[in-house]
């Protein structure tokens, strides 16, 4: 019994750990699209420098989360998390002391990596307290928690902005905050003992897996990262177009734009409520149903009149981004526990290079062809995975044989 309730608290205290990081530093990288503006009116920066600024933060995250998946094989997830936190928060507060484009640049490319050491790790170090009791449960919580921390953020700075507090002492107190986490976070691991270094003998277990990575279906796990990079491709754009798609049926500017915050709303409790289904059903068939549901969904808001689409934004946002949920989940079936972290930095890598690439792809759609048609060409797009979960069926059979 004593042991159980100490799994119970090693739990929970894992998974509050990673939900608030995913928060905050999520919370911080979009933070961003209501900043720059800001910034771009404080040091008179044109198009292009926001642009670099935004892609020198979003690059150097991307190119560290593959590296510190493999650090945590060696030191464990506790002391990464802790310093991405760390360097996270300090970039945001040396924000507050730039001068120019230049040191922007600099500080929140310092952020940026700091950005790096959490998702995969997290999502690796949740996956791995959990086990097959609740994971995929877990780990749609924590998927939900980083868009908590994107409104919530983003809220915040809008209203302190409008209500005439410094852009300066904002991204100090977001800063500090992300800061102050870290700490307590390293103290919350270390005391239940999440996320240490592991032992010798486990370091070692990739003897006979396929390339040291630990795979144990290739088929398997191509299909699940082309299906994240489907999903995200969609995500990006919709997500992209779909103010767009308002206007066009003749709504005022603001109000289209508030059709993104009425879809990433519903994506919060679609992240949240995916993971259950998930656990319930299983990770296949939860797949098939919200691809199914996505795609009915696009094209009802393409067809429906101004008002029922607004309604439906939030149920279709919910599916449209619930999805990660399931395939995040999937991952600890494909994947030998030693060698999670390289698979999670797999799948948010691919996650990552398809929200660039998913607005290039429909926007080229749109351009050539009309909106109408690049939103079809969504709605046919998310529907390609549904063959390949077939092949992630078998592998994750055999897993549980």
């Amino acid at each position: 019994m004593e042991h159980e309730d100490k799994g119970k608290i090693r739990r929970r205290a894992t998974l509050s750990s990673c939900c608030a990081a995913h928060s905050l530093q999520d919370g911080l990288t979009d933070l961003l699209y209501v900043l720059l503006p800001v910034l771009a009116q404080s040091f008179g920066l044109t198009y292009a420098q926001v642009g670099i600024i935004r892609a020198a933060n979003r690059a150097a995250m991307t190119a560290f989360e593959l590296p510190s998946g493999m650090l945590s094989e060696r030191i464990g997830e506790r002391i990464p998390i802790a310093f991405g936190l760390l360097a996270a928060g300090a970039g945001y507060i040396a924000l507050a002391w730039a001068d120019g484009f230049t040191a922007v640049v600099v500080v929140l490319l310092f952020a940026g990596i700091g950005g790096g050491f959490q998702h995969t790790l997290c999502s690796t170090l949740v996956s791995t307290v959990f086990g097959n009791q609740g994971r995929r449960a877990a780990l749609g919580t924590y998927n939900s928690f980083g868009d908590v921390g994107k409104l919530t953020f983003a809220g915040l700075f809008t209203l302190s902005i409008g209500a005439g507090v410094a852009w300066q002492d904002m991204t100090l107190a977001f800063g500090a905050a992300t800061m102050a986490a870290g700490l307590v976070t390293f103290a919350v691991l270390g005391r239940v003992g999440a996320g240490m270094a592991p032992k010798p003998a486990e370091g070692t277990g990739g003897q006979g897996l396929l390339g040291g990575w630990g795979i144990r279906d290739r088929g398997a796990f191509a299909a699940l990262c082309a299906i994240v990079l489907l999903d995200t491709v969609v995500q990006g754009g919709f997500l992209t177009f779909v103010a767009f798609l308002m206007i066009e049926k003749e709504v005022p500017t603001a109000l289209g734009a508030f059709a993104v915050v009425l879809t990433l709303a519903g994506g919060a409790f679609g992240k949240f409520g995916c993971g259950f289904l998930a656990e319930k059903l299983g990770a296949v068939r939860s797949l098939v149903l919200v691809e199914i549901f996505t795609a009915l969904g696009i094209v009802a808001v393409l067809l429906l009149p101004t008002l029922p689409a607004y309604f439906l934004l939030p149920v279709l946002g919910m599916v449209l981004q619930g999805s990660s949920s399931v395939t995040y989940g999937a991952v600890g079936d494909m994947i030998e526990p030693q060698r999670q972290a390289r698979g999670f930095a797999v799948i948010y890598s691919i996650a990552t290079a398809s929200m660039i690439l998913g607005p290039m792809a429909f926007g080229v759609v749109g351009d050539t062809y009309g909106l109408t048609t690049a939103m079809l060409a969504m709605a046919a797009t998310i529907l390609l995975p549904l063959p390949l979960c077939l092949v992630m069926r078998r592998a994750i059979a055999a897993h549980y044989a």
